[in-house]
């Protein structure tokens, strides 16, 4: 069967996705199982091999799949790491200067002064949805990745509604929530929750692996050895699991924000001194602790978000302020979807 139906026969603007990794490749099957129109292009010949035979429609190259979706006023979705993302604006720029554009790439700042400076006539709105494992590639993808996921669009003044309303309804054909959100709030936020949470599962299993050539590890006796990775069980594999991502892919995301991820640093830095202090000094972590369990309990909560439907023509300041509020959309108020 046929996953991709002619675009006469799909609901919805066409989708042209560049990059098959996971969040690509499970793009074009979660828009093809939602009826869309849907083609890509990777950069991998062994990669769009495997999604042709899978029964995917993959173009040649960038060109191709740029000209289709030039002439189809398709809706373009950047899908590779922020490092690749310049050379490709430029195919953009020149094959479809006025082209709808998203992506999925984790950093919103940097794309949004990529796409300045380099495909400056595009009608660009940034995405990001909030799913994914640590496997990547094709093979990884799957049509179910976002359902039920936060999907965050990018919600400042100047946002081209009409491709802003192209991107969330994209984002509910593939069963996830949309989140509002200032580019420099979406930052800030997920150097919190996804790229500190890396930096730190690096240096979990940094501690846990040690020297294990090492003597005097502990100051007197000798040295561990193998013991601790030996030793490590759930709660070594629930805070490390983010490790095993592709170091590359975990640089992209992690050195691309910056500034959000140094300002993170310091408030864990921070907390892990008055840790280390309260330890030192009076043997007590009750303060750290409980502020952390007290904090997991907000986040299950959280995980209840409320929902609403907003009307087409919703301010983007309106609608900022609904993400802000820990509010998602699920649709157009005067729809059902």
């Amino acid at each position: 069967m046929n996953p991709h139906p002619p675009a006469s026969e799909s609901p919805g603007r066409p989708i042209c996705v560049l990059g098959l990794g996971l969040i690509g490749g499970s793009l074009v099957r979660a828009a093809a199982v939602a009826g869309r129109a849907v083609w890509a292009a990777t950069a991998s010949e062994t990669t769009a091999e495997a999604a042709r035979a899978d029964g995917y429609d993959v173009a040649a190259d960038n060109s191709e799949a740029l000209a289709r979706a030039d002439e189809a006023d398709a809706l373009v979705v950047l899908a590779m790491p922020l490092p690749a993302v310049a050379g490709v604006l430029a195919r953009v720029n020149e094959l479809a200067p006025r082209a709808r554009l998203t992506d999925v790439v984790s950093v919103k700042a940097a794309m949004r002064d990529l796409v300045a400076r380099h495909a400056p006539d595009t009608r660009y709105v940034g995405g990001h949805p909030m799913a994914g494992t640590e496997e990547s590639g094709w093979a990884a993808g799957s049509a179910t990745l976002f359902a039920g996921a936060n999907w965050v669009l990018g919600s400042d003044d100047e946002v081209d509604t009409e491709v802003w309303a192209d991107v969330a309804e994209l984002a509910w054909a593939c069963g996830s929530r949309v989140v509002p959100a200032g580019v420099e709030e979406h930052d800030a936020a997920v150097a919190r929750i996804s790229h500190l949470p890396h930096l730190l599962a690096a240096v979990l299993a940094g501690v846990a692996e040690g020297d294990p050539h090492a003597q005097g590890m502990l100051g007197t006796g000798p040295g561990l050895g193998e013991l601790p990775l030996t030793l490590a069980a759930g709660s070594f594999a629930d805070g490390t699991r983010v490790a095993g991502t592709r170091p590359e892919l975990v640089l992209a995301m992690c050195e691309g924000n910056r500034a959000g991820l140094l300002a993170a640093v310091d408030d864990a830095l921070g907390r892990l001194g008055a840790a280390r202090g309260a330890l030192a000094s009076t043997g007590g972590l009750a303060a750290t602790v409980n502020a952390g369990y007290a904090a997991r309990q907000r986040w299950h909560s959280a995980q209840h978000a409320p929902t609403v439907r907003v009307a087409r023509d919703t301010k983007p300041a309106a609608l900022r302020e609904l993400g802000r509020r820990g509010e998602v959309l699920l649709g157009w108020s005067n729809q059902t979807l």
